[in-house]
């Protein structure tokens, strides 16, 4: 596995000057597929702390910087229906529906997509969990995938970021059936759908999943690999990520370093120390 470094840019407003710092940290986006799905973490229907869901917004900066490289690259924007929330009305209620109308006023080859509503392929995996499941067929179809997350704290896997965004690319509504086995199945659907471009929007994350405290950091984190970026983001707010069970996994899969190089800001610069979850479970950790 290439080591990748990982950019943490600080961002306290608009996001597309630092996250034009990011990429240039990174070297750029590096897209090869013929078409980019973007995933970003909608999790409630209702946001009452307005920092539980990934901010239309910093979703819009990305796209226009993949834009400005390739004007011709279709952009789908993709989410599932969850116990909290239905995909379509989300889209709706938080902008992307009328992002992507903008979009294809412009001529651009965007779209929405809710993967709950979509046709199903069988993925190739003998996993942790999974054993050749049945995806929604564009994820197994040659794609890029950029996974837009925001830091949060969780109960069953303490943090959640790019690698447990990438829960909300299962189809079914009741996601609830896989709590019991959450780490196992967050490890293999990122082995199965890899993100290709992973970014934190860290200006504000929350102690808690919908609801809870908002913390301000004033970051954006970016990388290719989403262990490196995950256990930045998890040294951001004060944890260990040598102690978080699905990423101690994913790291054995080869989703990347849980000790990767960060350049930009330090990570003690960029500090916010975050609260435990009062309802933490024991398998969220390694010993």
């Amino acid at each position: 596995m290439t080591v990748e470094p990982v950019a943490l840019v600080r961002c306290e407003d608009r996001p597309e000057a630092a996250l034009r710092e990011a990429l240039e940290l990174i070297g750029g986006f590096g897209f090869s597929r013929p078409q980019l799905v973007i995933k970003p973490n909608i999790c409630a229907g209702v946001d009452r702390t307005g920092v539980a869901n990934t901010k239309v917004g910093v979703v819009e900066a990305l796209i226009s910087l993949i834009l400005e490289e390739n004007e011709h690259l279709p952009i789908r924007i993709v989410e599932s229906d969850s116990m909290s929330k239905f995909a379509d009305e989300a889209f709706m209620e938080f902008g992307y529906a009328n992002l992507v109308d903008r979009l294809n006023r412009r001529g651009f080859d965007a779209s929405l997509i809710n993967l709950s509503k979509s046709a199903v392929d069988k993925a190739r995996l003998d996993g942790l969990y999974f054993h050749d499941p049945e995806l929604p067929a564009i994820l197994t179809q040659p794609i890029s995938l950029a996974s837009v997350a925001v830091p949060k704290t969780h109960g069953l896997t303490l943090v959640t970021g790019v690698l447990k965004n990438g829960f909300g690319l299962l189809p079914r509504k009741d996601k609830v059936f896989y709590h019991p086995n959450i780490n196992e199945v967050v490890v293999d659907i990122n082995r199965v759908v890899k993100p290709d471009l992973c970014l934190v929007d860290a200006r504000v994350g929350l102690e808690g999943v919908i609801s809870g405290r908002p913390k301000q950091i004033n970051a954006l984190i970016l990388g290719r690999n989403p262990v490196s970026v995950d256990a930045t983001m998890a040294r951001v707010m004060g944890f260990q990520p040598e102690r978080i069970r699905h990423l101690v996994q994913a790291e054995q899969y080869g989703l990347g370093t849980l000790d990767p190089a960060v350049v930009g800001e330090t990570v003690e610069s960029m500090k916010v120390d975050f609260e435990l979850p009062t309802d933490l479970k024991a398998s969220a950790l390694v010993n």
